[in-house]
Formats: structure tokens, sequence, C-alpha cells
């Protein structure tokens, strides 16, 4: 059995992340790594950043957003990006990252995470769907709206 690890993002890291490369094909649903690294520049407290490592190894890179106050609904808790190494996918890597990312928004009280993506035959709908997100809407730009719905967060008591 393989074992995952999930770190935030440090300099060697951060490095390790920007140079990834991506499946023939996958580019196009993908917006730049330096542009959501970038917005972690907003806000700190709300922006989760994790490299996911295999080893001393980074085999994913993985970034959400949670943020009870934001304006816009959709964007209180939400997946931004997740990105698996093109040699490293298929191996359950993207499940681990998003496995993370989702007990970190059940953590923070969130009952639902939102994705957005694009709809295209070698786009990321399948793996989405598979980690159960499920359309609720669509962005102006034709983007599809997931959602993934958690139970809600109950902290544990100390007997």
């Amino acid at each position: 059995m393989t074992n995952f690890r999930i770190e935030e993002l440090s300099p060697k890291t951060i490095l390790a992340v920007n140079k990834m490369s991506l499946k023939p094909g996958q580019e196009e649903f993908l917006a730049p790594v330096s542009y959501g690294l970038a917005s972690a520049v907003v806000d700190p407290r709300t922006f989760w950043q994790r490299a996911v490592l295999e080893g001393d190894r980074v085999v994913a890179f993985i970034s959400a957003n949670f943020d009870p106050e934001a304006v816009r609904e959709e964007f209180r808790s939400v997946l931004w990006r997740i990105n698996v190494e093109a040699d490293e996918q298929d191996r359950g890597i993207g499940r681990f990252a998003i496995e993370q990312m989702l007990d970190e928004a059940h953590r923070r009280g969130f009952d639902y995470v939102n994705v957005m993506y694009e709809p295209g035959e070698t786009g990321p709908e399948p793996f989405f769907q598979a980690m159960g997100f499920e359309p609720i809407g669509e962005t102006e730009y034709g983007e599809v709206i997931a959602q993934a719905r958690l139970t809600p967060y109950q902290p544990q008591r100390i007997l």
C-alpha cells in the first residue's frame, strides 16, 4: 500500500508544484499553477493549499477556500484546484487529496464543498462525480458548479 501525506506549501514544495505536468488535453481544463498560488494572498486564513507527497516527492497539489463570509455562496466552501502529476494519475492520489480537503471543510464547520469545472471529453467531471460531487448549477461562463454534501460537523466532546 502506498502512503501519501499532505503538507502545507513550503519553498521546496512550491517549486515542485510549479514543475508538475499534465496529460495531453488536460491543460485546457486547468488554470496556470501560478494563478492558484497567487490567489493565496487574498486571505491566508481562509485559503487552504497543500502539496501531496509520496516519500519526498510532490505528486499533487490541491487548493480550496473556506470563507463563510464570501459574498457569493458558491465561493464560501470551494475547491479551486487539484492537479495530480501526469505520470502519477490513476493511483488514488486525487482521491486522497479530495478526502483531505473534505475533512478540512468538515473541521471548519461546512456541510458542503463546491467545485467549478468546464465540461469536456477529457475534463474532470467523471472524477468529481466519483468523489460525490453532483451538478447544482452553472456559472455565467458556462462552467458546471458541482457540490459534495457533508454531514454537519460535530466537535468531539472529551469526557
